[in-house]
């Protein structure tokens, strides 16, 4: 979790009571001066996610396109979208992670070294590392519940774009297929089966920027191979240099299309870079450090990730099959150091984290398209079940040399959700969906402190409803409500005593919390080539409770909604011209009354985002995006809030006939000097009171920054 954490931790110390992690929306952080802790019919002619990544990856001649389904992706809910590859590849940006910010309202940060999986903002909710975004890649989650780092870890590092053939858009739980971690919003990330041409290609850029790219596919036997390795380094502006070095790969073998045939994938990734962390904001003020300057040079970390998995599909008259099944082993080891010398004035406050997991799981759906009093109905059924098995903990450390252990765990973690829904087309201008999942969880901890060991589950039924009216005049009208689910970190389920002294009661929180969602939209199609959206929608949560990796402790939270609206649009007037524009605000309150105020810290209000792409196959090309990321309240009453950010990056290429392809991209265009991220807790510098400082924290946005690029396609 990193910074979010350090201010829980910082928190902890004056809230002996215990509670636990529903979604890592901003939970109760330190005030200004709290007791340090450590530790439609337009749709059915668009291309599914499956015929459109089909396409891409040349389906067999002859292969007709399926009909849309009527619950496909476009169909569901205003703010619903299918991006392409192709427009997630067209603009430029820093790090994988910004991929993502390809999703309408999403904002996509860092706080630490090119490694750790990235901040997420979303619908007024500082989403941790990915806590209430469920990302998934081919079929496979990429959020690790119970993680040592983190509820929800989703680290996408792994992840290499130019395979990327569609990224499916879905927000609010109102979706029968999507379960936990997916109550604020879910991305499902496909790769291309073929490419369309073979890719090499290398980058250089400021800072020590190095990337070389691989990928390609061949024939072999009745299907295709497909191959892709990347290499990177990176050393970033920083004093302390990152120092990043990652390797990645992909090899897939696949017959027939998306919706007949299969698929087997192996992914490896494996990474290790130093961070510099957020930093005391009055150690640059002071001249202790310089503005890209470290308060702890042996923070850092460790982390690899290697998958197989497999995919198979079949069609037929009355529906369509669709298996997934995959095994997951990552390791992540992280040392971080955010209070400095708050709790050890003497050897100081890094810790190590440390996550070991094997995940195995299987997803299926079957879909029945049938007629039911002479109207077209859509009935979907399906299945997804994961088994994580984890050894992960927490220890002191001093220059990444062990000193303590805070706690060790064993862990097994099961998974089953079990989902239906139906969609009918009532009318031309009226269709339905109504839906209903239900999830199983349950596990066991073995804890080195053994009364923080034992057992637990919990079950939950999310009903789900969907409307969709229209098209009158190119407008469809939208309406959806839902129940969904977060679960909590099964640790802060069973545990009894405070693992840092073994001694202290600690209550049990439940596994499962409630999160309650609905929205109203409109989408507009009825000028060439624009469409538009606008989306209103509330979302509640019960409780939103963490689960303190740091300290090894659970923390209770408060009742919450976010009322929000959501306006985005594309426009495309000429084949090689387009523009979008997305504006998005959120008012996030907790619902209780509390003398500390209602202001949830970290949640955005304002984000917004606007992009220019031009270029043909053949000749010049460019891009220019801008993202707006609004001030955030860093304390309940409001009384420490964020910068603002707006930081623009830009690319100018040229393709040539013979397949080279030559470009250039400049990111924080106009050098703007504002910060990645900001937190607001108690740290200590050597020489301060014992009891701490409350400041501002901040992790600084790079400076301008250039990288070249050398590509050939053949």
């Amino acid at each position: 979790m990193g910074a979010a954490q350090a201010q829980q931790q910082a928190q902890f110390r004056t809230l002996p009571e215990i509670a636990v992690d529903a979604p890592a929306a901003p939970h109760r952080t330190a005030r200004r001066h709290p007791a340090p802790r450590s530790g439609s019919h337009q749709a059915r002619t668009a291309p599914t996610p499956a015929s459109a990544a089909t396409a891409i990856a040349a389906p067999v001649a002859g292969a007709s396109s399926p009909p849309v389904p009527l619950s496909a992706p476009q169909n569901q809910a205003a703010s619903t979208r299918v991006i392409s590859g192709a427009e997630v590849n067209a603009l430029p940006v820093a790090r994988v992670g910004e991929v993502l910010e390809a999703v309408p309202g999403l904002v996509v940060t860092q706080h630490s070294g090119e490694g750790k999986a990235n901040q997420y903002f979303l619908r007024g909710f500082n989403l941790d590392h990915g806590t209430d975004l469920a990302i998934t890649v081919d079929g496979m989650p990429v959020n690790m519940p119970t993680h040592g780092h983190g509820q929800g870890y989703a680290d996408i590092n792994f992840i290499i774009p130019e395979l990327i053939s569609t990224m499916t858009v879905r927000k609010g739980p109102y979706f029968a297929d999507v379960g936990d971690f997916g109550s604020a919003g879910a991305v499902g990330i496909e790769y291309l089966r073929a490419m369309p041409k073979n890719l090499a290609e290398i980058t250089v850029g400021s800072f020590g920027y190095r990337r070389l790219l691989g990928a390609g596919s061949t024939p072999v036997g009745e299907g295709t191979l497909l191959a892709a390795f990347e290499g990177n380094t990176y050393n970033g502006p920083w004093d302390v240099p990152d120092n990043v070095r990652k390797l990645n790969g992909v090899l897939r073998y696949s017959q027939g299309t998306l919706t007949d045939g299969f698929s087997l994938t192996g992914m490896a990734y494996a990474n290790r870079w130093t961070s510099t962390d957020q930093v005391a904001q009055r150690a640059i003020d002071d001249g202790l450090i310089g503005r890209y300057g470290s308060l702890d040079p042996t923070d850092g970390g460790i982390a690899s990730r290697y998958s197989l998995s497999g995919r198979f599909a079949h069609s037929s008259d009355i529906g369509q099959t669709d298996l997934n099944a995959y095994v997951i082993r990552s390791s992540l080891q992280l040392y971080n150091n955010f209070t400095y010398y708050l709790d050890n004035p003497i050897e100081g406050d890094q810790f190590n984290q440390y996550d070991r997991r094997t995940v195995v799981g299987l997803n299926g759906t079957q879909r029945l398209n049938y007629r039911f009093a002479g109207l077209p109905v859509e009935t979907r059924v399906g299945l997804q079940s994961r088994a994580d098995s984890i050894s992960l903990g927490l220890n002191k450390t001093l220059q990444r040399d062990w000193l303590s252990t805070v706690r060790a765990d064993d862990v097994s973690e099961q998974s089953l959700g079990l989902w239906t829904d139906t969609t009918v087309r009532w009318t031309d201008w009226l269709r339905t969906t109504a839906g209903v999942r239900e999830d199983y969880f349950n596990g066991r901890v073995i804890s080195d402190t053994p009364a923080n060991s034992g057992n637990a589950s919990a079950s939950m039924t999310s009903p789900k409803f969907g409307i969709v009216l229209g098209p009158w005049a190119s407008t469809e009208f939208y309406g959806n409500a839902g129940t969904g689910l977060h679960s909590n970190d099964i640790r802060g389920a069973t545990i009894s005593v405070d693992p840092n002294d073994k001694t202290t009661p600690l209550d049990r929180v439940p596994l499962l919390v409630r999160s309650k969602g609905a929205e109203l939209g409109i989408r507009n199609r009825s000028i060439p080539g624009l469409t538009t959206s606008l989306a209103v929608f509330v979302l509640d949560f019960d409780s939103e409770l963490l689960f303190v990796g740091d300290a090894g402790t659970t923390e209770p939270s408060r009742p919450s909604r976010r009322v929000g609206v959501e306006w985005t649009s594309q426009y495309k007037p000429l084949p090689w011209l387009g523009f979008d524009l997305d504006v998005a605000y959120t008012r996030a309150r907790f619902t209780n009354v509390d003398p500390a105020g209602d202001l949830i810290p970290g949640a955005p209000a304002w984000v917004a985002s606007a992009g220019l792409t031009l270029g043909r196959e053949t000749g010049w090309f460019g891009a220019v995006k801008g993202r707006y990321f609004g001030p955030r309240p860093l304390i309940e009453d409001g009384s420490e809030t964020s910068l603002a950010s707006l930081i623009f990056n830009a690319r100018l290429g040229y393709r040539f006939d013979n397949g080279i392809r030559l470009q250039l991209d400049a990111l924080n265009l106009f050098n703007a000097k504002t910060n990645q991220i900001e937190y607001y807790y108690l740290s200590r510098l050597p020489g301060e009171p014992l009891d701490g400082v409350g400041d501002r924290h901040v992790h600084p946005a790079e400076p301008l920054a250039v990288r070249l690029t050398l590509a050939g396609a053949f």
